[in-house]
């Protein structure tokens, strides 16, 4: 009797086996982001209508933010550059990317350089009050949201065709709203480049001459952003540009030159992501089903594939090399590549286009560009326009970007 009085007790648990399970997340996001994402942003009309090619190119006064190694090879002793890039100039008229650099060759073998990239958010109004008057209506707060860098860089020829540069980066980044929090402050960080950049002689061909240029740049390696002490750390965009190219000089009058590139973010990919239940399983198929199962316990963010990306910056530069989790595969989908043209006619009018692109799993920036350049005496114009061809619409779809250049001083025979 005993013996089935315990049998008769246990039969509401027989059939059930406490399971656990990893339930992957749905709709992931596999888009690597970063902190400041504005330093991605060509900030040059010259560089803009090559498809965003600019570390092999030769060298002007907007190498800073492609390869300030260039600088060593610069034509004129000196020059100012300035920039305007209006974004998102279809919904909005006061967001812009501006960037003023100069330079200064300091001999046959060195140069340094000094830049500025401001990047406005445009006026935001602000209403607290649910039931505004009309007075506040009329008079809102106002908050200017806005990021900036100041760069100083150096290069020096090591041989007669290779140079090197370092570059310090002090960033600003004040996107907080004192409305939401009032102790809200600009987050700040500092980052460094390091590049290189070969530029062969001239070598005469059988119907024209050449030369060869190649170069790279690991730019923004630096600590991690964060707006306040127990606020998300955001990586900055640490970035590896690779490009070589080659110009056709087919006479003293005409020039082509061609250029490719490719770039990756130095940055961890995110994780697949999932939660972890612990439930009763009735029915024995190890699978959970909602309503149907007990659930005893459950926990968020846990990692099903892929490495954690909560480390430092030097540790995420090594990891994101081999951290995506879909492997190999995924890996080579991280790259961005671009190619670029630019004709010159006597060195006074240029034309340029080219294409990049970005797997769409990554972002999905695809856009075909068109430039020109204008140069009388010592100032050089520079214009471009970039035409989306993604799924994803470039906010910068439709819009003229202008650069202009003043160059001083010596000019130097690198030809």
């Amino acid at each position: 009797m005993k013996k089935f009085l315990i049998v008769f007790l246990l039969l509401p648990f027989l059939g059930k086996s406490q399971t656990t399970v990893v339930i992957p997340d749905a709709n992931e996001s596999r888009v690597i982001t970063t902190g400041v994402p504005f330093l991605l942003i060509a900030a040059d009309a010259r560089s803009a209508g090559m498809g965003d090619i600019g570390v092999a190119t030769s060298a002007d006064a907007f190498s800073q933010q492609w390869n300030p190694a260039k600088y060593a090879f610069s034509i004129s002793k000196q020059g100012v550059g300035l920039t305007y890039t209006p974004y998102l100039s279809n919904l909005v008229n006061d967001i812009f990317l501006g960037n003023l650099t100069y330079y200064n060759r300091i001999n046959e073998r060195s140069a340094f350089a000094a830049s500025l990239r401001y990047f406005s958010l445009g006026e935001i109004d602000i209403i607290t009050n649910p039931n505004p008057t009309q007075a506040e209506l009329e008079n809102p707060l106002i908050e200017s949201p806005n990021e900036l860098t100041f760069d100083v860089s150096y290069a020096l020829r090591l041989s007669d065709r290779f140079s090197m540069a370092v570059a310090g980066r002090y960033l600003r980044s004040d996107l907080r709203l004192q409305v939401a929090q009032e102790d809200a402050t600009a987050a700040s960080s500092f980052a460094v480049d390091v590049a290189g950049y070969y530029q062969s002689e001239e070598i005469a061909y059988n119907d024209f001459n050449g030369r060869w240029r190649a170069g790279f740049n690991l730019s923004n390696l630096g600590p991690k952003l964060s707006y306040d002490e127990a606020g998300q750390e955001n990586f900055l965009p640490t970035n590896l540009g690779l490009g070589a190219g080659f110009d056709f000089i087919l006479d003293e009058y005409n020039k082509v030159g061609v250029n490719l590139e490719v770039n990756k973010l130095l940055v961890p990919t995110p994780p697949r992501y999932g939660t972890e239940v612990t439930f009763n399983d009735t029915n024995g198929n190890g699978t959970y089903e909602q309503g149907e199962d007990e659930l005893i316990s459950e926990t968020n963010g846990v990692i099903v594939e892929g490495q954690d990306p909560d480390v430092s910056f030097i540790s995420g530069v090594f990891q994101s090399f081999g951290d995506a989790p879909g492997g190999f595969s995924e890996e080579l989908k991280e790259f961005t590549w671009a190619l670029g043209a630019e004709y010159w006619y006597q060195d006074v009018f240029a034309l340029r286009t080219g294409y990049f692109n970005e797997s769409e799993e990554k972002g999905s920036r695809k856009f075909l560009s068109l430039g020109a350049g204008f140069k009388y005496t010592s100032i050089n114009i520079d214009i471009s326009y970039l035409f989306s061809t993604s799924r994803v619409r470039s906010p910068l779809e439709g819009t003229l970007r202008f650069g202009l250049t003043f160059s001083f001083g010596d000019e130097y025979d690198e030809w």
